[in-house]
């Protein structure tokens, strides 16, 4: 398994040698390795089984480095990133030769952030290269939101996990990009369409693809248990066939369900409490003695939206 600690150094020392480390984020843990060295990049492909087609985020601390890796920043950028970076935003933007076609899956664009975690942006500020960042876990699997997770998954396939605690978001980030003079989300995240709009007007939100993503994160199935994940609308009853039922409710339990294997997101109704635990939940029902796992939506608003993703991509099988 993998080492734990807060130890920069040691991690310093490691992707300057072209490993793979796991990293906190405020969205969810990190697969990193140096996203100028290729070779570094090819294995965090490897390690999380991703396909080459789909693309990654970089990462750095500032807005100021944005410069090294961008070839053009209008006001728009510079107007969200000043709101809402570091945080759990990405930017889709066109890039400079000196990011690798494999980052990008040979996309003139590249995803770039911010992270809003303490320990990484001290990581980041000693290194004179962006991180290459995808979620550390094997792909199409329930993204990581601690080291436990992390160490189960990757720990007998990279040497080092830095321990930055539970992430506090919980989701990944919402990627937005520009299209001539009309902001699109790619990918719904841990920043509300709302907050966006806010800034930059009316968005346009493009939905997922089966194969050809422009961004990452946007693969039709992804983020699935390995148990069946059904969708339960309004509280049908449910007819379990003999099989043992889990159920990952919003605020309310179901009544034909024993409570002991069902989890509630929010039981206040909260959307942030409901992000930060969705991932979690799915794991530890996935890791309950159950044949099958029933879920439902959220409204449709503010962070719903983003964790309504989640639900309905884990449940989608190819």
């Amino acid at each position: 398994m993998a080492i734990i600690g807060k130890d920069i150094d040691l991690a310093i020392k490691l992707l300057n040698e072209g490993e793979v480390i796991g990293i906190p984020t405020e969205t969810v843990y990190g697969l990193a390795g140096n996203a100028l060295n290729t070779d570094a990049v090819a294995k965090i492909f490897e390690v999380k089984n991703r396909p080459s087609f789909d693309p990654l985020i970089i990462h750095t601390n500032s807005i100021e480095r944005f410069k090294d890796y961008i070839s053009e920043i209008d006001t728009r950028v510079y107007d969200l990133a000043e709101k809402f970076m570091p945080g759990p935003l990405t930017l889709l933007l066109p890039r400079k030769d000196i990011i690798p076609d494999l980052v990008t899956s040979g996309l003139e664009n590249v995803a770039i952030r911010i992270p809003q975690h303490p320990l990484t942006l001290e990581l980041l500020s000693q290194l004179d290269y962006p991180l290459a960042a995808p979620s550390a876990n094997p792909f199409g699997y329930i993204s990581p939101t601690n080291t436990t997770h992390v160490n189960n998954q990757l720990g007998d396939k990279i040497k080092y996990i830095l321990d930055g605690g539970d992430c506090q978001v919980g989701i990944e980030s919402t990627i937005v990009g520009f299209v001539d003079d009309e902001a699109v989300v790619y990918r719904k995240g841990g920043l509300s369409i709302e907050d966006i709009e806010g800034v930059v007007g009316k968005v346009n939100v493009i939905e997922h693809s089966s194969s050809n993503p422009l961004a990452p994160g946007m693969l039709k199935s992804h983020y699935a248990p390995k148990k069946q994940l059904i969708l339960l609308d309004n509280k049908k009853a449910i007819n379990s066939e003999g099989k043992k039922i889990g159920y990952l409710g919003f605020q309310h339990y179901h009544p034909d369900i024993p409570a002991e294997n069902q989890l509630l997101l929010s039981p206040n109704g909260d959307f942030r409490e409901a992000a930060k635990h969705l991932f979690a939940y799915m794991r530890q029902l996935d890791s309950m003695e159950v044949d099958r796992i029933y879920t439902e939506l959220l409204p449709e608003k503010e962070l719903g939206r983003a964790v309504n993703d989640r639900i309905k991509r884990a449940t989608i099988k190819d």
